[in-house]
């Protein structure tokens, strides 16, 4: 079985099904039938036209479905619907369901499982997985999201800023699993880009090519987790920072700068420098304040004290860091690091050990106790 093939074919057998008049829900159920059956039958019989295959078999399964629940003239006027054996025809739907999927009544978890479903092609056992919650529970999320946008006009514009969202929390997701939530992200991103130009989606594209190039080195062999500063750089993926910046740089020159576009500048600086002491931290608070004022986001202003305490000295970054809320998400740790920058040792152990306490998962909090200790053996080997 070609798993990429399929998931390449499902979205557009989905908006097949449901330009002929299907709901949604109903519609997705029926595409998910006829992937089951294309599991069992094609690696001993692959047909010579595998999305004609699936449009056929969905819109059987679809009408299975409708005798059971219309009556006896709907059941006739669909069956004589039914379409000739023959090839698919060749739109591509694909964009109609990101925003579908992205509809602003579903809640970004329930948006992020449905786009995963109908446009990723990913069974709900799979996305379970990759997010950890039993199968039932992800059933139960995709068959509230499916109700809620099946009375949705297909042809209903878009919001792209909403969709670009969804896909931006899939990769934040990271991977775990059978199923990489950032390749999969990146691979949907790729769909999008391809169906609509816009420069942020091109600004979100480069974002992940950026991140995700750095990811073999973000973490030793035993799991923990390596700061950038202390990353192996010659891990890195060059060519995906090549296409990134490629795309970047594209993207810039029409001049429509989105928020997408201003986090792969910072990237593409950070994977532009050799080494950690010869990033341009300058450059970066520039685009920290672009940033800032696309957004407004107490969380870029914390990231932007980091960078000015790199730029012009831990006391200045300290000074930014004053003026943010302490109840900032890592706000203490951004405080430890930057008083351990200013060399007051003391004080920043023990804000690594009280960042420790309040560290999102696992392996942040295991590096912050890493960081807290190494500062208590020194002080004690001063002593």
């Amino acid at each position: 079985m070609d798993e990429a093939l399929i998931r390449s074919l499902t979205p557009g057998v989905l908006t097949v099904l449901v330009r002929r008049g299907a709901d949604f829900a109903a519609a997705e159920d029926a595409v998910q039938d006829a992937l089951v059956e294309a599991v069992r039958g094609w690696p001993d019989d692959p047909p010579r036209d595998p999305k004609g295959w699936l449009v056929t078999v969905a819109w059987r399964r679809f009408l299975d479905a409708a005798r059971a629940d219309t009556a006896r003239r709907r059941r006739e006027d669909r069956v004589e619907e039914e379409p000739a054996p023959g090839p698919a025809p060749g739109v591509d739907d694909t964009l109609q369901l990101y925003f579908l999927c992205a509809h602003p009544s579903l809640t970004p978890s329930s948006a992020v499982a449905l786009t995963l479903r109908a446009v990723g092609g990913l069974t709900t056992r799979q996305i379970a997985r990759a997010y950890l919650v039993p199968e039932a529970t992800m059933a139960q999320r995709i068959s509230r999201a499916k109700r809620t946008v099946s009375g949705v006009r297909f042809d209903r514009p878009g919001d792209v800023a909403t969709v670009l969202r969804v896909l931006y929390l899939v990769f934040n997701e990271g991977y775990s699993g059978d199923v990489d939530l950032a390749a999969e992200a990146i691979r949907l991103t790729r769909q999008l880009a391809a169906s609509v130009d816009h420069p942020e989606v091109a600004g979100l594209l480069a974002l992940m090519l950026l991140h995700h190039a750095r990811r073999a080195a973000r973490t030793a062999p035993d799991g923990s987790l390596v700061p950038l500063a202390e990353q192996d750089r010659g891990r890195w993926d060059t060519v995906s920072i090549a296409e990134g910046v490629r795309i970047l740089q594209a993207a810039l020159a029409r001049d429509r700068l989105g928020e997408f576009q201003a986090q792969a500048a910072i990237a593409a600086l950070h994977a532009d420098a050799p080494t950690a002491g010869e990033t341009d931290w300058v450059q970066i608070v520039e685009w920290y304040d672009e940033l800032a004022r696309l957004t407004d986001n107490p969380v870029v202003r914390l990231n932007r004290a980091v960078a000015v305490g790199e730029a012009d000295g831990p006391r200045a970054g300290l000074a930014e860091l004053a003026a943010l809320d302490d109840t900032l998400p890592r706000h203490t740790a951004v405080a430890a690091y930057l008083h351990e920058r200013d060399g007051d040792l003391d004080t920043a152990a023990r804000l690594y050990a009280e960042a420790a306490h309040k560290a999102p998962d696992l392996a942040e909090r295991d590096h912050l106790v890493r960081q807290a200790a190494r500062l208590n053996s020194r002080h004690r080997q001063g002593r």
